[in-house]
This record gives C-alpha cells, sequence and structure tokens, in this order.
C-alpha cells in the first residue's frame, strides 16, 4: 500500500522532493492528493503537510512557503537542535519540529548557490558561504539522517507501514588531469620543467630505466580486481594547454591507446576542460573527442577542479548529451556539499523545473586533504572512514575522487597510495565480516 500525502495545492517542487525522499530513498510508492475527502478516507500510512488541523489518524509536517513559491529570494534560515542533529525551517504542533520537505529542497536545489555570493579564487562558490559549513554538518548526510528519523516516526505512527534502504555502495573514481609526469609531452615543456625543478627521475624515464611516476595504471587495476571494484575514469581531452588544463594533448597516441584500454574495461566519462567554461560549444566538442578516442557514446561527466556555475555549467552539460554528472562536492574542502549521499535529479531552480540530469555527488577528494587540508596520509584515512561510516550507515553510495599522480611513485604523495589500498582493504573486511 502506497503513501498518502496531503497539501492544500500542490506544486512542481513539493512533488520533486516527494519524489526523491519516498521514492528515491525510502524505496515507497506514494501520491499527492489536495482533496481534504480522499485524504481523510484513506486508510494506510498518511501524511498531512499543512498548518491547518486536520481530523483523523494522520502524521502531520508544518508546512512553510518554499514548495509553493515561484521565485527566488533570501530565506531566513535559523539552525537548531532535533534529535541530536541540526535542522531548519522549524514549525509548530507538528509530529516533526521542522518542514523536512522544504528543507532538504533548499539543501539538494543548493538553493543558496542562486542568491547573490562571493566565489573562491577560482570563480566557484566558496564552500564558506554555504549553510552547512558555518552551521558545521558540511560533514554529514544531513538529509539522509533526516529521511532515517522521518521514517521511524511514520513507522511508530503506522506500525504497518514499512520502508527499505538502499545497500551501501562505494564508488571509485578518477580524475586523469595529466596522465604522465614526463612522457609524452613536447620537449620544451619537459625542457622548462627541469630548470625549473631538477631532477635524476626526469633522464630516467625518458631513457625507458624507469618507469613514468604517474603510470599509477596497471597497479590501479590490480586493486580493483582484487577487490571486485567498479571504478569510474574521467579523461580530460583539452585540444591545448594552459595554465589548468595540463593534460597530454589528444593527438599523442598514447593518450588514445590509454583512453581505449580503459574504455574496454571501466565506465568513462569527460572531465571537461577549464578552457571549456569559457568557450561555447567547446564541452561538445571535448565529448566528440573522447568518443572517437575511446569509441564508445559518452554520457557522464565531472568539471575539471569542480569548475561549475548553477545553473549555466547543468544546463550547458545536459545540451551535450550529459545524463550523469559527477561534479557536487568541493574542490577546496570535502564534505556533501548538497548534504545527501544518494544522486538525484537536478532541479533548475531558475526554470523552477526538475531535469534527467542526475547528479551523483561525491564526499572526498585526496587533492583536497593534500592541498587545502593539509593532510597526512594517516589523517586523510580517518576522514576517509568517517566518510565510510556515515555513508554505510545511512544506505547510501560513497563516491571518492582520486588522481593518478597521487598513486603512482612520485615522492612528493608518498604514502598516499599505500593509505588508498589499506582503506578499500579495510571496508572489503567489513563488507566479508557482515555476510
Amino acid at each position: 500500500m502506497q503513501l498518502l500525502l496531503y497539501a492544500p495545492i500542490t506544486s512542481s517542487r513539493l512533488q520533486y522532493i516527494c519524489h526523491f525522499i519516498f521514492k528515491e530513498i525510502m524505496l515507497i510508492d506514494f501520491s499527492i492528493t489536495i482533496n481534504s475527502e480522499e485524504f481523510q478516507e484513506y486508510t494506510g500510512a498518511k501524511i498531512a503537510y499543512t498548518n491547518d488541523a486536520m481530523p483523523g489518524d494522520h502524521l502531520k509536517i508544518g508546512s512553510g512557503e518554499l514548495l509553493f513559491e515561484n521565485n527566488i529570494r533570501e530565506q531566513v534560515i535559523e539552525c537548531f537542535e532535533v534529535n541530536n542533529y541540526k535542522a531548519f525551517f522549524k514549525t509548530e504542533n507538528a509530529d516533526l519540529p521542522f518542514d523536512i520537505f522544504a528543507a532538504a529542497f533548499y539543501l539538494l536545489s543548493r538553493y543558496e548557490e542562486y542568491l547573490p555570493h562571493e566565489k573562491d579564487m577560482y570563480g566557484r562558490y566558496a564552500h564558506e558561504n554555504s549553510l552547512a559549513f558555518k552551521e558545521h554538518f558540511l560533514h554529514l548526510p544531513l538529509i539522509n539522517t533526516w529521511v532515517n528519523h522521518f521514517a521511524e516516526i511514520l513507522k511508530s505512527k503506522f506500525p504497518n507501514f514499512t520502508f527499505h534502504r538502499s545497500p551501501f555502495n562505494f564508488v571509485p573514481t578518477y580524475d586523469i588531469d595529466i596522465a604522465y609526469s614526463y612522457k609524452y609531452k613536447s620537449l620544451a615543456r619537459n625542457i622548462k620543467r627541469f630548470f625549473k625543478a631538477p631532477s635524476l627521475n626526469f633522464f630516467t624515464v625518458l631513457t625507458g630505466i624507469s618507469k613514468d611516476p604517474f603510470d599509477a595504471y596497471d597497479w590501479m587495476n590490480n586493486l580493483h580486481n582484487t577487490y571486485n571494484l567498479k571504478p569510474l575514469y574521467f579523461f580530460l581531452v583539452a585540444e591545448k594547454n594552459s595554465s589548468y588544463d595540463k593534460n597530454i594533448l589528444p593527438h599523442k597516441n598514447a593518450i588514445w591507446k590509454l583512453i581505449k584500454q580503459h574504455a574496454k574495461k571501466y565506465a568513462i566519462g569527460i572531465h571537461p576542460s577549464w578552457q571549456s567554461g569559457d568557450v561555447p560549444g567547446l564541452i561538445k566538442k571535448e565529448i566528440i573527442q573522447l568518443q572517437a578516442m575511446s569509441e564508445i557514446n559518452i554520457t557522464r561527466s565531472r568539471q575539471h577542479y569542480i569548475r561549475f556555475n548553477l545553473p549555466a555549467t547543468y544546463r550547458l552539460l545536459g545540451e551535450a548529451g550529459i545524463a550523469d554528472d559527477y561534479s557536487m562536492g568541493y574542490g577546496s574542502i570535502n564534505g556533501f556539499r548538497a548534504s545527501v549521499a544518494n544522486s538525484f535529479f537536478w532541479y533548475d531552480l531558475q526554470k523552477n523545473e526538475p531535469t534527467n540530469l542526475r547528479i551523483h555527488p561525491f564526499c572526498f577528494m585526496e587533492a583536497n586533504s593534500f592541498y587545502e587540508q593539509k593532510y597526512t596520509p594517516a589523517q586523510a584515512h580517518d576522514e576517509l572512514m568517517h566518510y565510510y561510516t556515515v555513508c554505510k550507515k545511512n544506505g547510501s553510495q560513497m563516491i571518492t575522487i582520486w588522481h593518478n599522480n597521487f598513486l603512482g611513485t612520485d615522492k612528493v604523495f608518498a604514502g598516499w597510495r599505500e593509505m588508498y589500498a589499506a582503506f578499500i582493504n579495510e571496508i572489503n573486511k567489513n563488507s566479508v565480516n557482515k555476510l
């Protein structure tokens, strides 16, 4: 039997967030009615989403204005504690002390990113602006926590009500920004780099005596085979280099070979260049380039440097044929940018309508730990285990980002690939012990 929700009026926003909470997290069927008589006569689990008193046995959630508005405006946000977690959009005389639907929609839609805000040095939405950072819940998938508590309240109100949780799923992903450290680059580029940072390794690699320090592909492949992992690779294929796009250029046979090898075994996606954010049509051109190199249709993406702005970037991706984007996170700190660990469909707030672009949030990127948070491998391991624990507890997916240079043999990143292997081994043991 499905759940019935009553609201005096309905809206695109309400339908969207109810679909996400009930269908995608709780895995249950639901319907929305504006007919009070139908609601009163219904004998199954039901929720009144209204501030008005309703007769009969039901769960009541107080209603704010956000889900019934069509515009974007500054919202009054005051956080408070409930059941040992943060909440906002407080309500009175209800079974839950806050408007969970409006609060979840605010975070999931990234409402705050449409409001005037300061950008960081890369022109991105600065994480310091976010409610999650200011209120110290960036490290938690708060929406998942809310929904789990909400489901328990529903269960206590309607003992016959059953809901489900998706199984935990670990998704290792990799950004291949610079496929090789020394190999397959122009002589001028290598000479310039050598004089900037002289290294004996420069000669041993180019003469074939030793392996390129960024060439971690065999090691990564062995790791995936050992633990039966299904990774996802994103390749940067900018046709010319720039300050931020330092990839091996796509006319090189070596990068064609590398991409084709990975496309035969793993899922791959486009890593749109920095330049694509400034040049109209370049994302589509790079997708076509990667499709030619991989000989498969490309429908996945993650923004290079996590450079995206709403709604412009997501609209461009959708227009270019991207169905799944993996950019939802910060390139400056680890955590849950949308306060959720599950994937979700992007809601275009300016157009006030849902889209078919599915967003897959990541919670950990090793470059954030290393460059921004200044963590040691040991500290980053503890951070990884925290995200693993909260994602597993909430029955959601955990997406991590690594780069081949961290997993190679470059002394700058000593200890990082050993830490990653230890983490994979640890969560694998936990999974085996649960069987």
